[in-house]
């Protein structure tokens, strides 16, 4: 194989391993209120056992990238994705709230070591071709998740039952681990100095913007719904167009997302995402008419799209902390604003109303945006 033609089939096979993890959740997704009903659980202890998948994946992530710096990029994505396979069918099964926290804990791991061992992959594919790269590879993460989400609802709507239909996606997620895994990195990432670290300096800087960002679409998925709901009025059933409306904007600017790195530079790209972003959160909750509101989705789907894939490739390209430890600390940090966010969201909306916590996430977003002045230097 040619050097050009090895080249692409790892660019290819790290797109694979983005399209893993967000086709792994999203199987989960549906299988959710077959869970609930089989493990005899309410609506208050199904969020607590919930929490079990974020606690696995943010435990996870710090030790997936001290793993990935002496065993390789490749050793971890097989063990994530092997951790994966075995849990997605027993997710259906689970009988108790203890076994199905436990499993969704052990799930959440290796969803969360193959989402820190892709992005170290990710960095260095990125590197080797010298050009923007990790929009496109995110955008093959939500294209996972549509993937998932369609199909595990096309099998239960068939009446499929939901262990039969998680099995299937795992003979799937093997089938394209076999044509991917030979081009995954086995290289160890050499550095000096401890494996675990806090994130410090630029790379908790980097950490924080993220943050915000994770927030900001974690009140998108899990806010959006009842804020056209509840506030605009619109009907349960069509409540949900917000989040579908939000989910395709981001994809689709993922998906070009690399050319627009490449003519506006990393600082811009986040100083525009930041202000689409934002106004996108304003123009959702000053427009009345919810029709008209939906512009607003688009703009947070499409300003937050590329913000954290520059964050990902400066994290990686930065000299403060060695990538192996970087790339884990951001991740942690962002991840940890999709499960803190939306109970954020939530603590305001009780205080003072949904409208007003929404405002604070565009304020937080502009934030985001002002921020990008002190990545110069750093961004390009």
């Amino acid at each position: 194989m040619t050097p050009r033609h090895s080249a692409r089939a790892e660019q290819h096979a790290t797109r694979a391993a983005f399209f893993m993890p967000g086709f792994a959740v999203s199987v989960w997704a549906p299988i959710v209120p077959f869970a609930k009903a089989r493990a005899g659980l309410d609506e208050a202890m199904l969020g607590l056992v919930l929490l079990c998948l974020g606690a696995g994946s943010l435990l996870a992530m710090p030790l997936a990238g001290a793993l990935t710096a002496r065993q390789g990029c490749r050793k971890v994505m097989l063990g994530s994705l092997l951790l994966m396979c075995l849990t997605l069918p027993l997710l259906a099964l689970a009988g108790s709230p203890w076994w199905l926290g436990a499993v969704l804990f052990v799930f959440g791991a290796g969803v969360g070591a193959m989402d820190c061992a892709m992005n170290l992959q990710a960095v260095a594919v990125e590197r080797h071709a010298g050009r923007a790269m990790m929009s496109g590879f995110h955008a093959f993460y939500s294209i996972g998740g549509f993937c998932g989400a369609a199909a595990m609802t096309a099998l239960l709507a068939a009446a499929v039952p939901p262990v039969w239909a998680a099995a299937g996606a795992v003979v799937a997620l093997i089938a394209l681990a076999a044509c991917s895994v030979p081009y995954w990195h086995r290289e160890r990432i050499d550095h000096d100095g401890p494996l675990l670290a806090w994130p410090h300096g630029f790379v908790l800087f980097l950490g924080v913007l993220a943050f915000v960002v994770f927030l900001a679409e974690g009140s998108m998925l899990d806010w959006s719904a009842v804020f056209l709901s509840e506030v605009r009025g619109v009907e349960p059933s069509r409540a949900g167009t917000g989040y579908v409306v939000f989910a395709l904007s981001m994809t689709l600017a993922r998906l070009l997302g690399d050319g627009v790195v490449e003519r506006l530079g990393r600082q811009r790209t986040v100083l525009v995402g930041g202000l689409l972003a934002a106004a996108g959160f304003l123009l959702v909750t000053v427009v009345p008419a919810w029709l008209p509101g939906l512009l607003g989705y688009a703009l947070v789907g499409i300003g937050c799209a590329n913000i954290v894939p520059v964050l990902f490739s400066l994290a990686g390209n930065q000299r403060a902390m060695p990538e192996a430890m970087a790339i884990p600390g951001m991740s942690t940090l962002g991840y940890a604003g999709v499960l803190a966010g939306p109970a954020l969201i939530g603590f305001v909306a009780h205080a003072s109303s949904l409208v007003f916590a929404f405002l604070c996430v565009a304020v937080a977003l502009f934030g985001v945006a002002l921020s990008a002045r002190w990545l110069r230097g750093q961004a390009e």
